[in-house]
C-alpha cells in the first residue's frame, strides 16, 4: 500500500536535478545563517554574564566587548535567517510536497507557532543587542531569545523528520485531527537536533574569528575575539563530528548501507569530513596566533561554506534513501521545462546577488566607526 498522497497532476516546471542543486545551495546558506544565530546568541550570553560582573576590569571588558560584538550584529542575522530560509523550504515544497505537507499539516499548531516565536524571539534579539553595548548585565534576555530559536529549531527538525515517517500519520491523524501533537518516538530526532545546535557554537568561533579582522575593534578585543573564537571552533567541531556519527548510527541499517553505497553521498561524507578537520586545524591556529588579518576572516568564511555544504549533500541522502525505502523515490518525476521563466528566474537570481556583492563591498569600504563598550 502506498502511504503517500497521490502524486499532483501538474508535472515540475524543471528538471529535479535543478531543483535538487537550488535546494542544497539556498539550504547550505540558510544552515549557516541559523547556527551563526544559535551558537553566537548563547556565546555572546555567557560573555555578558561574565563579563558584567567584571566590568570595571580588563578581563570582564573584553568580554563585555566581544558580547556587543556578537549581539549587535544578530538582528541581522536573524534577517538572513528568515529571508535564506524561504528559498530551499519553497524548493522542498515542490521535490517533497507529498510527504512535507503531510507532515506539516499534522503539526500544524505548532508548525503556524513559528511564525509567533519567530517575531517574540526577533524582538527579544534587538533588546539583547540593546542592552550589551550599554555594558549592562542583559544575558537573560538573550537567554529567552535563545530559548525560543532553540524551539523554533526543534519544531523544524521534527517537521523533516516527520515527513520521513509516512508509516506513523495514520495513527496520527486518527488520534487528532488538530495537529497538536509534537511526535518524540522518532530515533534520530535528538541527535539530530543536537547535532544543529552544536554546529551553531563552532561556527560562532569562526564568526569571531572574521570579527577580529573588524578595523572597528581595538587590537585587545580583536586578539580576544580571535583566540577566543578559535578555542571554541577547535572544541565543537570535535564535538559535532561525535553527535554526526550517533546520527549516522540512529539511521536505519538499510539507509547506512544505501549511503555508503551511493558515490555523490559518500563522497559529499568525506568531504565534510576533510573540512572538520581543516576547520580543526584553522581553529587550533587562531587560537594561538590570534589573527586580525582580513585573509584569516575570508578563510573561516570559506571553511564555513565547505562544510555546511557538505553536511547538507551528505543530509540531502539521508532523506532521500528514507523516503526511497518508503516508496517515494523524489527522482522519479515529470517535469516539463518552462525555459522562458528559468531564465528570467536565474538572471533576477544573478542580478540578487549582485547587488548583495555590491552593498557588502560598499559596507567593508566604510569608514570603521568604534564599537568598543565604554569602560
Amino acid at each position: 500500500m502506498n502511504l503517500f498522497p497521490a502524486i499532483d497532476p501538474i508535472p515540475l516546471p524543471a528538471p529535479v536535478w535543478l531543483f535538487k542543486g537550488l535546494h542544497i545551495l539556498t539550504l547550505s546558506l540558510h544552515f549557516i545563517a541559523v547556527e551563526m544565530l544559535l551558537g553566537g546568541l548563547l556565546v555572546a550570553v555567557w560573555l555578558n554574564f561574565r563579563g558584567a560582573s567584571r566590568r570595571h576590569e580588563p578581563a570582564g571588558l573584553l568580554r563585555l566587548n566581544a558580547s556587543a560584538a556578537i549581539a549587535r550584529r544578530l538582528p541581522i542575522v536573524m534577517t538572513y535567517v528568515i529571508n535564506l530560509g524561504v528559498p530551499p523550504l519553497l524548493f522542498a515544497q515542490v521535490l517533497y510536497g507529498r510527504a512535507l505537507y503531510t507532515s506539516s499539516v499534522l503539526i500544524g499548531v505548532y508548525w503556524i507557532s513559528v511564525v509567533f516565536l519567530l517575531m517574540a524571539c526577533y524582538w527579544l534579539l534587538y533588546r539583547f543587542a540593546a542592552g550589551t553595548e550599554t555594558g549592562r548585565a542583559v544575558w537573560w534576555r538573550g537567554l529567552l531569545a535563545w530559548v525560543l530559536a532553540g524551539a523554533i529549531a526543534r519544531i523544524l527538525s521534527t517537521n523533516m523528520t516527520l515527513m520521513l515517517r509516512p508509516e506513523v500519520w495514520q495513527d496520527m491523524y486518527a488520534a487528532s485531527a488538530s495537529g497538536i501533537h509534537l511526535p518524540t518516538g522518532d530515533p534520530t530526532l535528538l541527535p539530530r537536533w543536537l547535532f544543529m545546535l552544536a554546529g551553531g557554537f563552532w561556527v560562532a568561533g569562526l564568526w569571531m574569528v572574521w570579527l577580529a579582522s573588524r578595523k572597528a575593534f581595538d587590537p585587545p578585543v580583536k586578539s580576544y575575539l580571535a583566540a577566543t573564537g578559535g578555542r571554541l571552533a577547535a572544541v565543537m567541531i570535535a564535538v559535532q563530528a561525535a553527535l554526526g556519527l550517533w546520527v549516522f548510527q540512529a539511521q536505519p541499517a538499510a539507509v547506512k548501507t544505501a549511503l555508503g553505497g551511493n558515490a555523490l553521498y559518500s563522497a559529499a561524507g568525506f568531504a565534510w569530513l576533510a573540512a572538520a578537520v581543516a576547520v580543526l586545524g584553522f581553529a587550533a591556529w587562531a587560537a594561538v596566533k590570534k589573527p586580525a588579518a582580513r585573509g584569516a576572516g575570508y578563510v573561516a568564511l570559506l571553511l564555513t561554506f565547505m562544510v555546511m555544504l557538505a553536511m547538507t549533500t551528505y543530509r540531502d541522502g539521508i532523506r532521500d534513501l528514507t523516503l526511497l525505502g518508503k516508496g517515494f523515490d523524489v527522482w522519479q518525476q515529470d517535469w516539463v521545462a518552462n525555459w522562458s521563466v528559468l531564465i528570467l528566474f536565474f538572471v533576477a537570481f544573478v542580478a540578487g546577488l549582485g547587488a548583495v556583492a555590491w552593498l557588502i563591498w560598499v559596507m567593508r569600504r566604510a569608514k570603521p566607526v568604534s564599537e568598543n563598550v565604554a569602560s
